[in-house]
């Protein structure tokens, strides 16, 4: 199944890129006007509910192997806190068939990408095959989350949501993450999910998440947050990076002003919504360790 978006790609956040000082929080510029819906196959998978003002679907941090410049922020600097996302911003906009987004259908006779786990989910007859109660039950769980729209297909958003509930409890249920007397921020690609824990307490989240998509995966393995700067700005690319917090190179734990859902990843970066990474930026410290497994769903 080809996964397409129907919008503008704004070129966007470079992690590496050269910090932007004077004046750290400049006007948002102009969106692009969302392009028309692309022609193609039913079986395209596109947001099924148009982005209003100031919420491009494509929020991009393409990664540099290279750190970037590392210098120390002034307290002017780090006094200046970044701008709010706009309303809606993180909203969850599940992917449905291009076919059903136009008919504006009000239950989807397809069988979704996710069909299968999904129904494992909500304890049904998992046969990977959608019918008219599967469609129910998951239009049911879309409603009560507040998927939009609520047609009861298994797309990559109302599975990232029941993996997100599911992990609430305990997100390291399955010990994937090493437990140390220290703080540890855990990265799952597998679930697209990090939290901090130290020790067996969870210090912080587990929250949401966009990871690197193929070719940019957010590299594996043990890495350490080596610069934390509020109010970083990416010159090269002319697009923020709030509260980033640099950990491997130019990847980084940093907020981004638009949805962190799409089916296409991150170029590295580890994307949050800016509410949860304001939270982490109080929680991790520099020198605190990050520990990165398993690989995004799709790439």
């Amino acid at each position: 199944m080809v996964l397409a978006v129907v919008t503008a790609l704004p070129v966007t956040a470079l992690s590496g890129g050269t910090a932007w000082a004077a004046d750290p929080v400049p006007p948002a510029p102009a969106p692009p006007a969302p392009a028309p819906p692309v022609s193609g196959p039913e079986t395209e998978l596109v947001p099924g509910v148009a982005p209003g003002p100031y919420q491009p679907w494509q929020i991009d941090t393409p990664d540099q192997v290279l750190p970037p410049q590392v210098y120390t922020p002034t307290r002017a600097e780090d006094a200046v806190e970044p701008r709010d996302a706009a309303e809606g911003t993180y909203d969850l906009v599940e992917y449905v068939p291009l076919g059903d987004a136009v008919a504006k259908v009000a239950c989807s006779k397809r069988t979704g990408p996710y069909q299968r786990p999904v129904e494992r989910w909500l304890k049904l007859k998992a046969d990977g095959k959608q019918s008219v109660a599967d469609c129910k039950a998951i239009r049911k769980f879309q409603q009560k989350q507040k998927i939009k729209p609520a047609i009861g297909f298994a797309g990559p958003v109302t599975w990232a949501t029941m993996q997100f509930i599911g992990a609430r409890k305990n997100p390291n249920a399955k010990k994937l993450c090493p437990v140390k007397s220290y703080r540890v921020a855990c990265v799952d690609l597998n679930r697209e999910l990090t939290w901090v824990q130290k020790g067996k307490k969870v210090v912080f989240g587990p929250v949401p998440m966009r990871s690197g998509r193929t070719g940019h995966r957010t590299r594996p393995g043990w890495h350490k947050v080596f610069w934390k700067h509020k109010n970083h700005w990416s010159t090269l690319y002319n697009s923020p990076m709030p509260y980033a917090q640099f950990f491997d190179g130019g990847q980084a734990f940093h907020a981004v002003y638009g949805s962190i859902y799409t089916t296409t990843g991150s170029w590295g970066c580890v994307n949050l919504r800016l509410g949860d990474a304001r939270k982490l930026w109080g929680v991790l410290k520099k020198g605190d360790r990050v520990y990165v497994w398993g690989h995004r769903p799709g790439s």
